[in-house]
Order: C-alpha cells, then sequence, then structure tokens
C-alpha cells in the first residue's frame, strides 16, 4: 500500500511537470563564501548547492554543469559571458547569486572571491555590474528572465575608501521579460542564516518545488515565508516589467487536462503582466 501511494506521487509530480519540462530552461548559479580579503561567508556556497539540486528537478540545464562556487573574478565574467551563450533562443534564462553584495552609486556590484578594493574607483575592475548579467539575459533573446539575489548581506568593504558604498542593494529597473527578486528590500541587510541556509534561499527552494502555484504567487509566498522565519526583520522585494504569458516552476495544479497541458507548453513561458 504504501509502495502504491508513493508509486501514484511520482506519477501525479511527473504529470504536472511535463509541460515544465517541454520548456529549455537555462540556469546560472553562483555562491561565493571563501573571501580572502573581507569576512568569509557560512552559507552562500550551500544556498547555491541547494538551488542546483532543486533546479535540476525542475528541468534547468546548469551552466558549467553545477553551482559554481567561490568564483574570482576572472571567472565571474567568463560565466556570465557563458550564459549569455548557452541562454540563446532559450525560453526561460535564470541567474542566481549568493554572496557578498554591494551598491556604489546607485549601482549594484557582486562581490568575487578575491576583491579587495582600497578606492572607490577599484570597484569596476574587482567586482561584477550586475548590469552585464541583464545585458547578457536580453542579449540572449530568452522569453522570460529571473534573477535571483541573495546578495544584501553588510557592506564588506567599509572604511576601505568606499565612501559611497553601502550595504543592501539598490533597486533596478527589470528590462522587459524580466523578474528581479532580492533577498530583502533596496538599501536593506539580509541574514545569512544560521542553521546551513539563508532565510531567503530555504524559502526560495521549497516554493518553486511546488506545483500549482504561478512565478508571482510563488514569490509572493517565499516573501511571507521569510518574513515570518525571520520574525518580520527581513522582507524579500520584487522588481519585475509587463510580462506575457505564464510560467510555473513545477507545472501546474492537479486536475488539468493532457490538452491544456500541452496548450501550457507551447505558449511562451512567462508570466502574467504585471507592472
Amino acid at each position: 500500500m504504501v509502495w502504491a501511494g508513493r508509486l501514484l506521487w511520482l506519477l501525479l509530480a511527473w504529470v504536472l511537470s511535463s509541460a515544465a519540462l517541454a520548456e529549455t530552461r537555462v540556469a546560472l548559479v553562483v555562491g561565493n563564501s571563501a573571501y580572502r580579503h573581507v569576512t568569509a561567508l557560512e552559507n552562500p556556497a550551500k544556498d547555491a548547492t541547494l538551488i542546483v539540486e532543486t533546479l535540476r528537478r525542475l528541468g534547468f540545464t546548469l551552466v558549467g554543469g553545477g553551482a559554481q562556487l567561490d568564483v574570482d573574478k576572472a571567472r565571474f565574467d567568463a560565466l556570465v559571458q557563458q550564459f549569455g551563450r548557452d541562454s540563446a533562443g532559450a525560453d526561460v534564462g535564470l541567474f542566481y547569486y549568493a554572496g557578498h553584495g554591494l551598491q556604489v552609486r546607485g549601482t549594484n556590484y557582486l562581490v568575487p572571491v578575491g576583491a579587495n578594493p582600497t578606492r572607490e574607483a577599484d570597484v569596476d575592475f574587482q567586482m561584477l555590474d550586475i548590469g552585464l548579467v541583464l545585458r547578457q539575459m536580453e542579449s540572449a533573446g530568452t522569453r522570460l528572465n529571473i534573477v535571483l539575489l541573495d546578495a544584501c548581506r553588510n557592506n564588506p568593504f567599509g572604511g576601505r575608501g568606499l565612501r559611497s558604498a553601502n550595504g543592501g542593494l539598490a533597486q533596478m529597473q527589470a528590462p522587459e521579460g524580466t523578474l528581479i527578486s532580492y533577498a530583502t528590500q533596496p538599501g536593506n541587510v539580509a541574514q545569512d542564516g544560521d542553521d546551513g541556509h539563508s532565510p531567503y534561499t530555504r524559502a526560495l527552494a521549497e516554493m518553486i518545488s511546488r506545483p500549482g502555484i504561478d512565478i508571482f504567487q510563488t514569490f509572493n509566498r517565499v516573501g511571507l515565508a521569510v518574513m515570518k522565519s525571520t520574525g518580520n526583520a527581513q522582507q524579500p522585494w520584487l522588481s519585475t516589467s509587463p510580462i506575457q504569458g505564464d510560467f510555473y516552476f513545477a507545472g501546474q495544479a492537479a486536475g488539468v487536462t493532457a490538452s491544456s497541458q500541452q496548450q501550457v507548453a507551447a505558449a511562451p513561458p512567462t508570466a502574467r503582466p504585471r507592472a
């Protein structure tokens, strides 16, 4: 009886995800923990590994074959370029980053593990401007772009001459067909977590695995889960442009007919319009 129930569950999961698997999904997942010149972070490498395991089950192809951990600037640049090439013509492109991040004069930067700026002018050469990721995604012609930033931790370079550098990230304008999810509100600092994963990534991995909820419902539930787990100290934030169509990470709800699943698979795999 137990085996029959397990078999039924597996069959249901396959049916729910069949439309999703028909899409071409490409993801670049980066987790930086082992910083050499500033405070190391406990969880980003673990967070990136968890997200990769989740995305694989959801039909994503991973740039580099898996989680890219503790990358330096040269490697980061190469990965972003490869992401743009691998995503060309795909239905969905997804970029996930966990690690240090900061804003300088309104521009958001992700911090490679070897970054060691001593003045503000060093930032452009030692860190990765998130705008470069967005431009690669835009040029790939992907129907839906998703950017997930668990990078809103404290500014690790305070007192090093980066006077205009702030902890947290600035809100960015989402290009057409793009959704940007921040671990916390613009300008605020997110928690790294004390149980093996950050509150944001733990909630993210759980919610994107649930069938039957669309992309906006998914991130609303991520936000509510993070607020609950942090006692309202951290509130995830969303920036999006109007997007055509519907998108489900893990397929539609139970009861969807085969014909309607085929219609979903043929439709642009994006989310409902929202300002």
